[in-house]
């Protein structure tokens, strides 16, 4: 990660290390993965920085930064519609499938509107067919130079591998049938397929991988103004994950972000995460990924390991 001359203060790596062992320590078994970066000289903090974390949501953010890519390239309009059909839907949560057969046809720009803000299953997995599937993704990521991103399966395909369910049923859209199907699993067939993804290194990202990718967009090496600008005015107004980072910021810094979850079954969390970047009132920019994967933590208590996360990360930057 290229350093440049600052005019902004070092970050505080000492008393911000202190703070997130500390934390981390209240998150066992639960493992950590932390990385701070000043996006003006590049300098950064690494919890963790190489270890890959199942992502979750958290690759909506490289999928619409691919999609816009091919908007840029002119492959693609943001006026261009799409119809769904039913074996397109995706599992919850998907307000789009949700609302289906009601409503069938999108545009591409309300399809990125969706996976950015309300964080849409079958928007992403409808935009990532559209582009060619993840390995398109994930193969133009690497050509950026992001190499420690994959993004390997559909939304879709995910229920089957973390608690070993058949093959996704569109039916499943419905959130009681999804719940049913789950469940039918026996308990410890689903344990050790959740003990087996959080070991997969299918979709995930490190730490280290996530700071490269927030600093490349920051510097437009990834977009066009126009295309970068659309990605941080949509990423400022997702409505999901308000306890995590944005809670430990506060009112005092402007934040574009994307969180992931996954669920919670047997009192095990496979990921919780939050990643994005925060601007100061003084316009100074930082990029801030934090990871949790294997907590058993409630709901709470795993926002709020990521709420003291941004909270210490606040007071490291000065």
């Amino acid at each position: 990660m290229p350093l440049t001359a600052s005019t902004t203060p070092k970050l505080d790596i000492e008393g911000l290390q202190k703070a997130v062992d500390a934390i981390a320590a209240t998150a066992l078994p639960g493992v950590l993965g932390v990385g701070l970066m000043n996006l003006e000289s590049g300098q950064s903090f690494l919890t963790n920085p190489d270890r890959p974390f199942p992502m979750q949501s958290v690759f909506k953010l490289p999928l619409a930064v691919a999609v816009l890519g091919e908007v840029d390239a002119g492959h693609l309009g943001l006026t261009t519609r799409l119809t769904i059909l039913e074996d397109q839907l995706s599992p919850q949560h998907s307000p789009i499938a949700t609302a289906w057969p009601g409503r069938r046809d999108y545009t591409v720009e309300e399809l990125l509107e969706a996976i950015l803000i309300e964080s849409d299953n079958t928007a992403a997995d409808v935009l990532m067919s559209h582009i060619g599937g993840p390995g398109v993704v994930t193969a133009w990521l690497i050509g950026k130079r992001v190499p420690e991103i994959r993004v390997d399966r559909y939304e879709r395909e995910l229920p089957a591998d973390i608690y070993g369910m058949p093959s996704f049923r569109p039916a499943w859209r419905d959130p009681a049938a999804f719940a049913a199907a789950r469940d039918a699993v026996p308990p410890q067939v689903r344990m050790t397929a959740m003990r087996r993804y959080m070991a997969d290194p299918r979709d995930t990202s490190t730490p280290r991988g996530m700071l490269e990718f927030l600093q490349r967009l920051d510097r437009g090496e990834l977009l066009g103004a126009d295309s970068t600008r659309r990605l941080t005015a949509l990423m400022s107004r997702c409505t999901r994950g308000e306890g995590r980072i944005r809670a430990g910021l506060g009112p005092g810094a402007f934040l574009a972000h994307r969180p992931g979850t996954s669920g919670v079954d047997q009192g095990l969390s496979t990921a919780h995460n939050d990643v994005g970047v925060f601007t100061m009132a003084d316009k100074r920019a930082y990029a801030l990924a934090v990871f949790l994967s294997g907590a058993t933590l409630d709901d709470t208590g795993r926002d709020r390991v990521i709420a003291q996360v941004a909270s210490a990360a606040l007071r490291a930057v000065g």
